[in-house]
């Protein structure tokens, strides 16, 4: 394959546009000709961006379908943590994600999860021990170390913990962090010990405060999670140690935009789109050895070409010389996928969700829009012939976790944001164990469209008992987290579940995302787990 490319060359690390050619050969740039100064009227030739931190499992997709989606938007690569399949499937789950990423021309870029199961408080499919983790390192397809979601235990020592920090020096491959909310010499003894990045801070303070310990940080603007704003000032002052990431992206928005939608908020924001660009597709293919051209002589003929540096609308996307997308249409065919599960629980009963008023705790969980925290509340559910209902009007409503892996009592609490008026909603993609998980206004509509979601062996669903129209499910058959069906087909389904939770009162902007994060137990301050009731910060049971 050999052809030419002309356009508004970005040289991103010389911080020069120029108008000139590039030559393609053998799936390589060959030579790049200077032609004279930026000419406005071509579009501009510049690297593919990277998405610096993402599960791909969060957008419903395997990796085949997910790179189908993202190619339109100028996303040539990624730094993606099998962490969800691992927590189903184990390294069986991991293998999954790095073959069927193979499928497709994508450069998907895996690491070894470190933190299978997040916590002892739950019930997961699998568990990783150092071992394990010192095996997946030693895999050329795997890049790094996966976020090190237990960060107790690297302050106090766990030998576990840093036996898998010590595999990855062994074969000098990074470990990522997630420390929400950690500061000062805390801080500093969790960076020292070898963690490099962190996609968690959601304030400039924290961000600051890892950046000064020799940290890198990264923005993250996901489907639930949302630090844009809150972050990125600091881009300003520390354009080598800031990247861009989604974390989760259900499928809806990832037809909408990707990193390119970052790009453009970030230059409408008055951040120079040197510094942009430097963040978007640079500093994560140095920082972690992406196999991803800089558009450089001798570089894989990895690049893309838009209309300008403002949009960022994508003309075309190439992937080692392979025209991969244009014009907004993706030319990554949708294959088979192959089906691997974990998944063996019974229905369940109405019984099961019924909860007595001895049994409450007195604390119900608040969920936040557009965060993954959440806020502990004392209030008190309305009460019923000696039961807690979900309490519609003042909008604490009962929540369910369900064990998918082995029949076990159903754990219940209750949530306030949720806004539901009627029906339940239910998902089997609960990090980080991914059991099941529902919020709903009826004990019928609960258990209605948990078993739906079981019926499926994964899935998220919609159900009311008192109308029908409302009853919905997505099967997510691959490990009870991704379809085997098109991308946009999957997209379009979801959008139309997201729809119906909002018609059924949802009034956060994505309550299937959020519903998904009200298990993990990682994240502070109260969560459900199949356990029971969680304390992020005493990190004990309540």
């Amino acid at each position: 394959m050999e052809f030419t490319k002309r356009g508004n060359i970005v040289d991103i690390l010389q911080k020069i546009i120029y108008c000139g050619t590039i030559e393609i050969k053998d799936n390589k740039i060959i030579s790049i000709a200077k032609e004279g100064p930026e000419d406005f009227s071509l579009p501009y030739i510049l690297p593919g961006f990277i998405d610096a931190h993402v599960h791909i499992e969060s957008s419903m997709l395997v990796p085949s379908e997910f790179a189908k989606l993202a190619v339109v938007q100028g996303t040539v690569g990624t730094i993606s943590d099998p962490h969800e399949i691992a927590n189903v499937c184990g390294t069986q789950g991991v293998a999954y994600m790095i073959e069927n990423g193979k499928t497709v021309p994508f450069k998907f870029h895996f690491g070894a999860p470190s933190c299978v199961p997040a916590t002892i408080f739950e019930t997961a499919g699998a568990a990783l021990d150092a071992d394990a983790v010192d095996t997946l390192l030693a895999n050329d397809d795997i890049y790094y170390l996966s976020e090190m979601m237990n960060f107790p235990g690297v302050l106090h020592g766990d030998e576990e913990v840093f036996a898998k920090i010590k595999s990855s020096k062994k074969y000098n491959k990074p470990v990522d962090g997630h420390a929400p909310g950690l500061r000062g010499a805390d801080a500093k003894k969790y960076i020292d010990a070898g963690i490099s990045t962190d996609h968690e801070c959601f304030t400039y303070e924290e961000a600051k405060d890892k950046l000064d310990y020799g940290m890198k940080i990264l923005i993250r603007e996901g489907s639930a999670a949302k630090n844009f704003d809150a972050l990125i000032e600091i881009l300003n002052d520390h354009e080598e140690e800031v990247m861009f990431c989604s974390d989760d992206k259900h499928p809806d928005s990832l037809v909408k935009g990707h990193i390119n939608e970052l790009c453009k908020r970030a230059v409408a924001y008055g951040v120079n789109v040197f510094k942009v660009l430097r963040a978007a597709c640079i500093n994560p293919v140095l920082h972690y050895k992406m196999k991803v051209g800089l558009l450089q002589i001798n570089d894989p003929a990895d690049f893309i070409v838009v209309e300008d540096l403002k949009i960022f609308n994508v003309i075309a996307t190439f992937i080692n010389g392979e025209k991969v997308a244009e014009k907004s249409q993706s030319l990554i065919n949708t294959q088979p996928a192959k089906i691997i599960n974990n998944f063996n629980c019974s229905p369940k009963s109405i019984q099961d969700f019924k909860v007595s008023i001895d049994g409450f705790q007195g604390q119900v969980i608040e969920a936040l829009d557009g965060q993954l925290i959440t806020n502990k509340l004392n209030i008190q559910p309305k009460e019923s012939n000696g039961e807690l209902l979900s309490d519609v009007k003042n909008d604490v409503l009962k929540m369910a976790v369900i064990n998918r892996y082995h029949d076990a009592p159903v754990k219940l609490a209750f949530i306030k944001n949720f806004g539901l008026k009627k029906g339940a909603i239910a998902s089997s993609v609960a990090h980080d164990s991914h059991n099941i998980i529902a919020v709903g206004t009826d004990d019928e509509s609960l258990c209605a469209a948990v078993n739906v979601v079981i019926e499926c062996k994964g899935g998220i669903s919609s159900a009311d008992s008192k109308d029908a129209s409302m009853n919905k499910v997505l099967p997510l058959p691959i490990a009870g987290l991704m379809s085997n069906e098109d991308g946009y087909k999957v997209a379009n389904e979801y959008t139309r579940l997201d729809a119906t939770a909002k018609e059924m009162g949802a009034t956060l902007a994505a309550p299937f995302m959020t519903l998904s994060f009200m298990a993990l137990l990682v994240i502070p301050h109260l969560k459900l787990s199949d356990k029971g009731l969680f304390d992020g910060d005493t990190f004990k049971f309540l």
